[in-house]
């Protein structure tokens, strides 16, 4: 028996196998609305044998994007934008549809990666940025302004507007987003929180904003559908956030309706010192797990079926997320069943394909 595709149920949802595509940005919106390329790319996604598809990072408001061609849904334009991409996924695609909402916060308003990341000029269409407080990201990026009372009510508004909205599109499943240097991390790390008010100072106040965003979005997400967090567990700079820290965290995120932690780490700090290697970031979630009992999601270089499946038959993690690996192979779900001897169900386009129908399938893995 495969652990790998041993079904995860989650509230009310039951996914068939615990393969799930990470979210992944695409930089392809035009003023935060899906377009084909979004149907293309997610519709390819959804037919790769994973049991969960997740949609890239949303913004929750246009000032919390990345870059201006960011997805967002912080209106009905960008939800019914989304429709069609979800219609296709559910009619083709075998994968239940999840989605990530975050706020960009100081690392907001600039080019996208592939034109070099840097911010955006007032020329270019520079947009102000909040953050907990008026520290910049790296040299030369621009100073955000601190958040104040009425800043932070209107960010937790925008969260739970696009919550609603994702709720009205059926998203199976939801996931805040508290890593990779966005807003809420930035909240949580005292490298880039130096306020003096109940936001800021100790480990309790650091988390009070999250945690208040958190709770906001649970109390208006259905409650047979699951809402988790993903969480970078440690900055990799001295002094910044660690993985004491993410446990103290997601005890009190159990305590307000956690449903799962999607552990991923970095982004903070361009300081940061990151030791990659395959499944580098998987002994973050075994350590969750066992300390909170909490539904952990490893990801980072996993690539392949036998080392997925490793780290789930060990206990290490209740499901693996691939992203670049999808991307490699968009059928990374199918090739893994294939690995491990499993029959797993295929579009009925692509029946034809099967390994149990065309023994060239196995071959084509072997070559």
């Amino acid at each position: 028996m495969s652990e790998l595709f041993s079904p995860l149920r989650l509230r009310e949802l039951q996914l068939s196998n615990r393969i799930l595509v990470a979210p992944m940005c695409q930089y392809r919106a035009v003023e935060g609305r899906a377009t084909e390329w979004h149907r293309v790319h997610y519709g390819s996604l959804a037919m790769g044998g994973a049991g969960l598809l997740m949609f890239e990072a949303t913004a929750v408001a246009p000032e919390g994007r990345i870059t201006p061609h960011c997805l967002g849904l912080y209106d009905e334009d960008c939800a019914e934008a989304l429709r069609p991409v979800l219609a296709f996924c559910r009619e083709y695609g075998t994968a239940r549809l999840g989605l990530q909402l975050g706020h960009a916060g100081r690392k907001g308003s600039t080019h996208r990666p592939a034109d070099g990341g840097a911010p955006l000029t007032a020329g270019e269409g520079a947009w102000p940025i909040p953050a907990p407080s008026d520290i910049p990201y790296d040299a030369g990026w621009p100073t955000p302004r601190a958040a104040t009372e009425a800043d932070m009510i209107d960010i937790l508004e925008a969260f739970t507007g696009a919550t609603r909205r994702a709720a009205a599109l059926g998203f199976d499943l939801l996931e805040l987003h508290m890593a990779h240097g966005y807003l809420l991390h930035q909240f949580l790390s005292p490298l880039s929180n130096r306020r003096t008010d109940a936001y800021g100072g100790d480990l309790a106040n650091r988390m009070r904003f999250p945690l208040r965003v958190f709770r906001a979005m649970r109390a208006v997400w259905p409650a047979d559908r699951p809402l988790g967090v993903r969480v970078s567990a440690t900055d990799w700079v001295e002094g910044g956030w660690d993985l004491a820290q993410t446990v103290e965290l997601v005890r009190a995120l159990c305590e307000a309706g956690c449903d799962f932690v999607d552990v991923s780490s970095g982004g903070l700090h361009p300081a940061q010192q990151v030791p990659l290697r395959p499944g580098y970031q998987v002994p973050f979630a075994e350590t969750i797990r066992r300390r909170t009992g909490m539904i952990t999601w490893a990801v980072g270089l996993i690539t392949g079926a036998r080392q997925a499946e490793a780290i789930l038959a060990a206990g290490r993690a209740d499901a693996v997320a691939l992203a670049r690996g999808f991307m490699d192979d968009p059928h990374w779900g199918w090739h893994a069943a294939s690995k491990l001897g499993v029959e797993i169900d295929y579009p009925f386009m692509y029946l034809r394909a099967h390994p149990s129908r065309w023994p060239g399938a196995r071959v084509m893995r072997e070559d």
